[in-house]
Parts: C-alpha cells; sequence; structure tokens
C-alpha cells in the first residue's frame, strides 16, 4: 500500500474543518418575510434548479461515453464529483464572492453570506426566495469546472483535478459571475449581456480547458496519432438528451419566473439546439463524412451552447442562424485543431469556448427589446450601429483573457506542489483502475516478475 503524504489527509482535513466550524453557526429562521413570493414563479425555479442539476450526470455520460472504454468511469467521476465539491464550497463562500457585496465591481465580499449567512431569511430576489436563487445559481458553478474535464481527459490525477475545481471555483467563476450577473459588477455595468452564462460558464470552462490542455501536454496515444474509439456511443446518446433537457432549466430558469421571457428562452434554445445539431451533421456530409450520431450530439451541445448568452434576448427565428452558424465554426475549429499540437481530449475549447464566443457576439447582433425590455443598445441588427456589439466583444476578450491566464496559473501552480499527471504506466493502464480500483469493463490487474503492474482480461464465464 502507498505511504501517505500530509497532502493526502488535506481534503479531509478541510473538509472536517467546514464541517465543524458550522455547528457554531447561528441557525436563523427560514423565509421570515413571505409577503412577495410568487408561488408560481417558485415552483418554476425549484423546477429549473432540478433540471440544471440533471446536466452535470447528462455532462458525465456525455463525456464518459466519448473516452477510451479503460477511462469512462474516471471521466464521469471527475465531472460528477463536481456536485460534491462546488456545493460546499458555494455555502461556505462561492455565492459571497459572485453575489456579495460588490468590492469595487471585482469580487464579492466574501464575508456577505459566509456559510450562507443571512441567505435563507434574506429578503426576496424578485418574486423568489433568496435561498433559492442561491441555490439556482449554484447548479451553474457546480457544472462550469465539470465542463473542463473534457479537455484533460485520460492523463490527469483526481486529486490533482480535484484541488483544480476549489481554486477554478475561487479565483475564476466567482469573479467572472460577478463582473457580469451582479448589479454593481463592471461588465454588468457596461451592458454586457448574458442571459444565462454563455461568458460565465462556457467562454470561462472553454479557457480553462485549452490552458489545462496546453499544461498537461499530449497524451502518448496523441503523440502516436492512435484512433481511439468511444467507449460507448449509447452513454453519448444519453448524456446529450439529459442536457438538452435539463438546459430548459439552465435557459428558460434564467428568467427567474414563471413568464412569457422564460417561454421565449425556452423556444430559442430548443430551436437553436435543433438547428445546429443538424448543420453539425449536414456539414460533415458535405465534408465527405458519413452522418453520425456522435456529430449529430456534438452540434446539438454547440448550439445549446451558443444560445445560452442569447436565450432571453433574441427571437426565435434568428435563434436559427446562432446554432447553425455555432455549429458550422466549431466545427471548422475542431477541424482546425486536429492538425495541431494541442490535445483537448473531447475539444472542449471547440465546442464550448469557441460556441459561447460565438453566441455572445451574436448576441450584439440580435439582441432585441421586442423580447426584452431590459436591453438598453438593441443588437446591431435592429440599431444599425455596433454599440452593442463592440460591448460584447470587449467583454468577451476581457473573461477569455482574464480565464485562459488565471486557469494557466492554477494548474502550473498545483503542478509544483503536487503532480497533474498520472505516470505513463497508469496512464497505459487506464485511469478507471490505477484512480479509482474500478473498471467498466472486466479487467483485472496482475504483477508481472519484474514487479510492473499489466492489464489482463476477464472473459465472460
Amino acid at each position: 500500500m502507498k505511504k501517505k503524504s500530509f497532502q493526502d489527509y488535506l481534503p479531509f482535513i478541510f473538509l472536517a474543518a467546514f464541517a465543524l466550524i458550522g455547528i457554531f453557526i447561528p441557525s436563523a429562521p427560514a423565509f421570515a418575510d413571505t409577503s412577495k413570493y410568487n408561488p408560481a414563479d417558485v415552483a418554476w425555479i425549484l423546477v429549473a434548479t432540478c433540471l440544471v442539476f440533471l446536466m452535470t450526470p447528462g455532462l458525465s455520460f456525455f463525456y464518459g461515453g466519448m473516452v477510451n472504454r479503460k477511462n469512462v468511469i474516471s471521466t464521469m467521476m471527475q465531472s460528477f464529483v463536481a456536485t460534491g465539491i462546488i456545493s460546499v464550497i458555494w455555502v461556505v463562500c462561492g455565492f459571497s464572492l459572485a453575489f456579495g457585496d460588490s468590492i469595487g465591481g471585482i469580487i464579492g465580499d466574501p464575508r456577505t453570506f459566509l456559510f450562507f449567512k443571512g441567505v435563507p431569511e434574506g429578503a426576496a430576489w424578485g418574486t423568489i426566495p433568496m435561498l433559492l436563487f442561491a441555490l439556482f445559481q449554484m447548479k451553474f458553478a457546480i457544472i462550469t469546472p465539470a465542463l473542463v474535464v473534457g479537455a484533460v481527459a485520460e492523463r490527469i490525477r483526481f486529486t490533482s483535478y480535484v484541488l483544480f475545481m476549489v481554486l477554478f471555483s475561487v479565483l475564476v467563476y466567482a469573479p467572472i459571475a460577478h463582473w457580469t450577473w451582479h448589479a454593481d459588477g463592471f461588465l454588468f455595468k457596461m451592458g454586457v449581456l448574458d442571459f444565462a452564462g454563455g461568458t460565465v460558464v462556457h467562454i470561462s470552462a472553454g479557457c480553462a480547458a485549452l490552458a489545462g490542455a496546453l499544461v498537461l501536454k499530449r497524451r502518448k496515444d496523441h503523440v502516436e496519432k492512435k484512433e481511439i474509439t468511444p467507449a460507448n456511443i449509447p452513454f453519448v446518446l444519453l448524456g446529450t438528451g439529459l442536457l438538452w433537457f435539463g438546459w430548459f432549466g439552465f435557459n428558460a430558469g434564467s428568467s427567474l419566473a414563471a413568464n412569457s421571457l422564460a417561454v421565449s428562452a425556452f423556444a430559442v434554445t430548443n430551436t437553436a439546439t435543433a438547428a445546429a445539431g443538424l448543420a453539425w451533421l449536414f456539414f460533415d456530409v458535405v465534408r465527405g463524412r458519413k452522418p453520425s450520431a456522435l456529430g449529430f450530439c456534438i452540434g446539438a451541445v454547440v448550439g445549446l451552447v451558443a444560445i445560452t448568452p442569447a436565450a432571453g434576448y433574441v427571437a426565435i427565428p434568428q435563434s436559427i442562424f446562432i446554432g447553425f452558424a455555432a455549429a458550422i465554426v466549431s466545427n471548422m475549429v475542431v477541424h482546425w485543431k486536429s492538425k495541431t499540437a494541442i490535445d483537448d481530449t473531447l475539444d472542449v475549447f471547440p465546442c464550448h469556448g469557441v460556441g459561447g464566443i460565438v453566441g455572445m457576439l451574436l448576441t450584439g447582433i440580435f439582441a432585441t427589446t421586442t423580447i426584452n425590455s431590459a436591453v438598453t443598445d438593441q443588437g446591431w441588427l435592429y440599431s444599425g450601429t455596433p454599440t452593442l456589439f463592440l460591448k460584447q466583444l470587449l467583454g468577451m476578450v476581457i473573461v477569455v483573457a482574464y480565464s485562459f491566464t488565471v486557469s494557466y496559473i492554477i494548474f502550473k501552480l498545483i503542478n509544483m506542489f503536487h503532480p497533474l499527471r498520472v505516470s505513463e504506466e497508469e496512464e497505459a493502464l487506464g485511469l478507471d483502475v490505477t484512480q479509482h480500483n474500478e473498471n467498466y469493463h472486466a479487467q483485472s490487474l496482475t504483477v508481472s516478475n519484474n514487479g510492473a503492474l499489466k492489464e489482463e482480461e476477464l472473459l465472460p464465464q
């Protein structure tokens, strides 16, 4: 058995410390003032919160089905464990950093809602309890670091990725969420539009994914140009279905009310996704490939990503173009990336990063007061001036630069104290067994005469 180091005890120590501190946090009456609550809005956002939560296991299936069969469980676990890690971080300080009292429009004061202080009995957030708003936003915070997994899959240590999730959540996600969604955030004040997270979630995760891929460098199979067959295409289909279903809560729920804006966001989400899935499928055919289930699934997810920043600001006809354009651009970037030495395992940057960028910029073209009266600067198509588009462009550049740079530093910093990559032997055997002592396909580990581990396939009995 491997000898334990102090680093191995740290995660448990931190969790135990949070648990003990929680004992001494004073209890507060829940929902002291219910006069402003709208039961229909509360019911819808409860459902939407559950739908957004469902997206994380959906993402696990989506990613798990595309990797090598010896890395299915590890890839799914790296995504799914975010539900535990970020839930605790969000209660302790994450919600405060994102939505607490603003410090110069850059970050929230961590003392504002420390350990959810004041959240259960807080004033209504519109027509729903503050606690419900905090829980809804928690699900966005959960899925964002989970998205990065796809870029570093098949070679990153589980413990290293857990540490990355914590640091990313505090140093990257929370600040960008504060800039974009807090009333005093500097991007919000600038007039940058992001209805449901195209910037906060997808661009930030996509750029972090690119940083991780560059720091971790290439897998041996990638260097040797070996073709890796997806482990389970039905898993990918199942994951896509769960993501598509959950995304209705992601986008329509961001209206924070059961109203006509939620219905509009629901409609454009489905339309853009359908258009993107078909565009990817048909574009593959044009380029000489056969129409594939994998292609449609990837295209659909790109469409979901692209419509996210625009969902509450654009009309249904324009959403077709957003989905179509995002799918074509992402498909071309995936093709370009395949000719480089960048080893983004599951194309997180081309799909989520680029998809989010396309959606954010097109919001600056198609946003209209016809759909949302909160739009102060109409899109370029309707106003005849590029004012909103230029704001979206500037906001995009800021978020891309910040997320990539800080995430790159986080990965490098972790690697200084705790190795990011598994060993060559562990990579060859697969992370399911070497990181979790579990396996997707029946297999066992034996020790050869020279003491090295080797994999043996167990034949069906």
